[in-house]
């Protein structure tokens, strides 16, 4: 599917939800994607991409934000705290605070640095022991520890379990932003964005139907 396409159909899902044109960002998930497919998508003009490991993008985003300007790079996939203040000068956006360790080395750094990127925090709304993120019945607590620290938290985030419906997940995210005051709803991927956009999605994140299916070997 072309990047128009994509564009087309989530321009189609916002105006069937009744929500104005441009109000859900596309984040292109450029994670485990040749250059050259990633160099073609910012040739098209887009400017948001995803990536899930800092290292990976330590290695793919420099030269490119040298050459094409106003790149908007968001973290979305685990964050390691010996890997917060790489994170911070790296990327524009982080969706995955998924625990009070980790809030705590990143107010620890937005202190020292003077900065902080918008935060999503990211919630494990299937309660799945094997996935990250901050279980639904803890989430209204450290979202207010969160703020006592000072760090400017955007949304949130989820994945739904694979075998469910994501829309129940979509919609029990947006009730807890909602009971929260925030406004940030990063959710919905290739399979499910339009699904997502229904039940109030900010951020999409979409990378294989953009890119193409990803070469992990």
């Amino acid at each position: 599917m072309s990047l128009g396409e994509i564009r087309g159909k989530i321009a189609t899902a916002e105006n069937a939800s009744g929500r104005p044109d441009g109000s859900v960002k596309l984040i292109a998930v450029s994670k485990v994607q040749p250059l050259e497919r990633v160099e073609a998508v910012l040739e098209e003009g887009h400017r948001v991409f995803g990536e899930n490991r800092v290292q990976e993008a330590q290695g793919k985003w420099p030269g490119f934000k040298e050459r094409f300007d106003g790149v908007d790079l968001h973290l979305i996939g685990p964050l390691q705290t010996n890997k917060a203040r790489a994170a911070l000068d790296l990327f524009d956006v982080i969706h995955s605070l998924d625990r009070p360790k980790l809030a705590s080395a990143l107010a620890r750094l937005a202190q020292e640095l003077g900065k902080c990127p918008p935060l999503f925090i990211q919630v494990n709304t299937g309660e799945e022991p094997q996935k990250a993120g901050v279980l639904p019945a803890d989430l209204d607590g450290f979202v207010a520890e969160s703020r006592g620290m000072d760090l400017p938290i955007r949304g949130l985030m989820c994945i739904p379990p694979v075998e469910e419906e994501p829309t129940l997940h979509f919609a029990l995210l947006a009730k807890m932003a909602a009971r929260n005051g925030l406004e940030g709803l990063s959710m919905g991927m290739s399979s499910d964005f339009e699904r997502a956009i229904a039940q109030g999605a900010t951020h999409v994140r979409i990378g294989s139907a953009i890119f193409g299916a990803r070469d992990y070997s």
